[in-house]
């Protein structure tokens, strides 16, 4: 029989409402034990999925007015019996309602422990339980249709694939191995070694996904530069949505790096406005112009900013040479005065190139496509089912590298026990993936990241 495990699900922080979940065997008899519906039904003697109205009591009295909504074993997220208080959204009227039902026989959750109970009741796959925090923690659209592709099995089901073909080889080489003077079908090498391409090739495909995708899971590290006064902090303040940097008429306002996430294309950037690059005698402005220099070294993507009014001067020119082989979308600002600029010139050099103004919005639509386009964001389809953590990269290079291993070894002409031995090492660790096959400590680390309450 199950602990009654509860905890509060929604955020500590004043809110309309707040929720708290529990669940085991007898929720609903440590549910019924504080609470009192205005109907006088008790939660054990309704059917699954309904709600009663009523209030929350411990040994002081009333906490607070509340909704109960039941859920059956094991039709619920968990696979156990659960119900849900919903309660208003005061910290003090969670934390004594909570402390009510753990009075009443139930214990605090741990870190992710609903999740786990509904991976260990065979409700979702191991790579769909880490989606659980994926999908919590989504910033972009994209990363939320990755952490939905992961929570509905995608990624499970693409991995199955590869996993049940080598499983058929395996399991045909080793009946040939072991039952020589059985009625058994012949290896047939060509066939043996299509499975062992087709699952290297697949398995590669997921290893560069990861690499794809890990724009979506960290966001790009993006730097704003630019010489004084060409819009870069009103571009910052369009692309935040609010006035993040100071904004003057004044050349150098901008001495340090000022530093924000936003979410541009459907993709999350880690901007950075930057010191206007130019040479100069102060030695404050002249610090934050070589920080702005080191950070083109180092960013993944950059914006890089130009006053379309004014015609392109020494320090642009330089700007556009130090983006050479560099992963960068030239912004060409003040489309709304007259335009100066030899566009021809900065889109020979950096393709990607928008007009907008910084000060009006006009152009900013145009700058979620290039920035995606750029960083090849356009080219990831999140609901293919995605590698997001790790750990599930570790699986699969494991199982690549035990399937490349066994196609050396049969290309050879090494005996099929030893590509029976790799065949195997390579389903191991594609069932560590799925949790099929998965050690305790592996479990508790993936869960130890969640938190309580979920």
């Amino acid at each position: 029989m199950s602990e009654v495990i509860a905890a509060i699900s929604t955020p500590l922080v004043s809110s309309g409402i707040g929720v708290i979940r529990i669940s085991g065997e007898n929720s609903f008899a440590v549910a019924d034990a504080v609470f009192r519906s205005a109907s006088g039904k008790k939660i054990a003697e309704i059917s699954g999925y309904q709600a009663l109205y009523g209030r929350i009591f411990d040994k002081n009295g009333e906490v607070d007015e509340v909704v109960a909504l039941k859920f059956t074993a094991p039709h619920s997220f968990t696979g156990e019996n659960v119900v849900e208080f919903s309660c208003h959204g005061s910290v003090y009227i969670l934390k004594r309602a909570l402390a009510a039902l753990l009075q009443s026989g139930a214990r605090l959750a741990k870190a992710g422990e609903f999740t786990r109970r509904a991976f260990e009741n065979g409700k979702m796959d191991l790579s769909a339980a880490e989606s659980v925090m994926q999908l919590i923690g989504a910033e972009s659209s994209l990363e939320h249709a990755a952490a939905i592709s992961g929570r509905e099995g995608v990624l499970y089901r693409r991995i199955g694939e590869i996993r049940d073909r080598l499983v058929t080889l395996a399991g045909h080489l080793s009946a040939w191995v072991d039952f020589p003077d059985e009625d058994v079908p012949e290896v047939d090498e060509n066939e043996l070694l299509d499975g062992l391409q087709f699952a290297k090739n697949e398995l590669s495909r997921l290893l560069s996904d990861f690499e794809n995708g890990r724009i979506l899971r960290e966001g790009i590290d993006t730097v704003i530069v630019g010489k004084p006064n060409v819009g870069k902090s009103t571009f910052m303040n369009l692309l935040c949505g609010s006035e993040r940097s100071i904004v003057t008429d004044v050349a150098g306002t901008t001495r340090d790096i000022v530093e924000e996430s936003v979410t541009v294309g459907g993709v999350k950037l880690r901007l950075s406005d930057t010191a206007g690059l130019h040479d100069t005698d102060d030695k404050v402005e002249k610090i934050g112009v070589n920080m702005a220099r080191s950070r083109i070294e180092t960013a993944s993507l950059i914006l890089a900013v130009f006053d379309g009014s004014c015609p392109l001067d020494e320090d642009d020119l330089a700007l556009i040479s130090s983006l050479d082989g560099k992963k960068a979308v030239a912004i060409i600002n003040k489309c709304d005065l007259e335009s100066q600029i030899n566009t021809n010139l900065v889109a020979e050099n950096i393709p990607f190139v928008v007009s907008v103004s910084a000060k009006t919005g006009d152009g900013a639509d145009k700058i979620g496509k290039a920035v995606a386009e750029r960083v090849g964001a356009d080219s990831i389809d999140p609901s293919a089912g995605i590698l997001t953590t790790e750990r599930q990269r570790d699986c699969v290079l494991r199982a690549e590298n035990a399937v490349t291993e066994g196609e050396a070894a049969l290309t050879a002409g090494l005996t099929f026990d030893a590509v029976g031995v790799m065949l195997d090492e390579a389903i191991a660790a594609l069932c560590e993936l799925s949790g099929e096959r998965v050690s305790e400590t592996i479990v508790d680390e993936v869960f130890s990241s969640f938190c309580v309450g979920k």
